[in-house]
């Protein structure tokens, strides 16, 4: 008798964001697309509007007097005053808490902002062993009500000393440096080595001509002295 196998999801990811749509091409390719198809990450979208319903209001436009629908508000004026606008609390609570993993001892919610710590590969690493569900808060505008943070006892995490223009992807790092770690969604072992891409790397042709230059592999790697090659790449690596 034959029995289908079954399939484990060895991560849960939940993005809170206003823009999933933002995601859509980035999780459809490559490798997250092959990890989620066979079983080994799950990505789900949850947007704070859906949990918002403003009351509809009478206004007049261009001479009529037709109601128009509640716009979900989910961000206001910072209190003290200040330029731009605050993400809300309570949408993004109850977003989170849709995901039915917020408070669990194998779920992780990070919080993406600017002046958070920044992420490191040793952090994605750890992450994907010590957690079954990352739930991640994608900021907007001025940033999150700082009680967000405070409840769900977040990690506020930025993956630069940048400032964007959202957390959309910064959430797309954080999700592709985590999944590397959760076994079977790289094809090769080595693949995950901290040191792989820190060194100078070659493919064929070994020589390309280009406006009239020759450029060429080092001989070094064509020698097929492994113990040489291992030498020149820790002299050329970052």
């Amino acid at each position: 008798m034959f029995y289908p196998a079954i399939i484990y999801v060895n991560m849960n990811f939940g993005i809170i964001t206003l823009f999933p749509e933002a995601f859509e091409s980035y999780f459809s390719s490559s490798i997250l697309k092959r990890a989620q198809k066979r079983g080994l990450i799950k990505i789900k979208f949850y947007n704070p509007r859906d949990f918002v319903m403003d009351k509809s209001r009478s206004r007049s436009y261009r001479g009529s007097s037709a109601k128009w629908p509640g716009h979900k508000t989910v961000d206001d004026k910072p209190f003290g005053g200040g330029p731009g606008m605050v993400l809300k609390a309570e949408p993004i609570l109850k977003s989170v808490q849709i995901t039915q993993h917020p408070m669990s001892s194998n779920s992780k919610v990070i919080l993406l902002s600017a002046r958070g710590k920044q992420l490191t590969q040793k952090m994605a690493s750890v992450w994907a062993k010590k957690y079954k569900n990352i739930i991640l808060i994608s900021g907007h505008y001025e940033g999150v009500d700082e009680r967000v943070k405070k409840i769900l006892r977040a990690e506020e995490i930025s993956i630069g000393p940048y400032t964007l223009t959202g957390g959309e992807l910064p959430a797309m790092a954080t999700i592709d440096a985590v999944s590397r770690h959760i076994a079977g969604v790289l094809g090769k072992a080595e693949s995950l080595e901290e040191k792989h891409g820190s060194y100078p790397v070659y493919t064929r042709p070994e020589t390309i001509k280009w406006r009239g230059k020759n450029h060429k592999v080092p001989k070094v790697l064509l020698s097929g002295n492994h113990t040489k090659i291992e030498e020149w790449r820790k002299k050329h690596q970052n």
